[in-house]
C-alpha cells in the first residue's frame, strides 16, 4: 500500500508541474513533435531508444530545475547573488539537456530527410 501511495505522490507532482509551469507545455509539445516524426520516419529501435532517453533527460532536468527554483524562492524572495547563481546553474542544466536532445534528434532525423 505504501508503494502505491508513493506513485500517487509522484503523479500528483507531475500533474502540478503541468498545471503550474508554462515550460512543461513547451516540453510536452516538443515531445509530441518528436514522437510524430519518429512514427513518420520509421526510425530504428536504437534510434527510438536514443530519443526516449533524450526526451526523458530534458523532462527530468526541467523538473529538477523547477524544484530548485521553488526552493530558492521559498528561502528568499529578495535578490541574492548566491541564489541567482544556484538558479542559473539549474537553468544551465536544462539548457545542456535540451541541446543534447536537439543534437540527438538532428543526428537521427537529418539523414532521414536527406535520403
Amino acid at each position: 500500500m505504501e508503494r502505491i501511495r508513493s506513485f500517487r505522490f509522484a503523479i500528483a507532482g507531475i500533474e502540478q508541474f503541468m498545471q503550474r509551469e508554462h515550460n512543461s507545455w513547451l516540453h510536452f509539445l516538443g515531445s509530441l513533435v518528436v514522437v510524430a516524426l519518429a512514427i513518420f520516419t520509421r526510425i530504428s529501435k536504437n534510434e527510438i531508444l536514443a530519443l526516449v532517453f533524450a526526451i526523458g533527460f530534458v523532462w527530468v532536468a526541467e523538473l529538477f530545475n523547477t524544484c530548485i527554483e521553488k526552493m530558492m524562492d521559498f528561502i528568499s524572495v529578495d535578490p541574492h547573488p548566491e541564489i541567482k547563481f544556484i538558479k542559473d546553474l539549474a537553468a544551465g542544466a536544462v539548457l545542456i539537456a535540451a541541446v543534447t536532445a536537439l543534437v540527438i534528434g538532428l543526428l537521427i532525423f537529418i539523414p532521414k530527410w536527406i535520403s
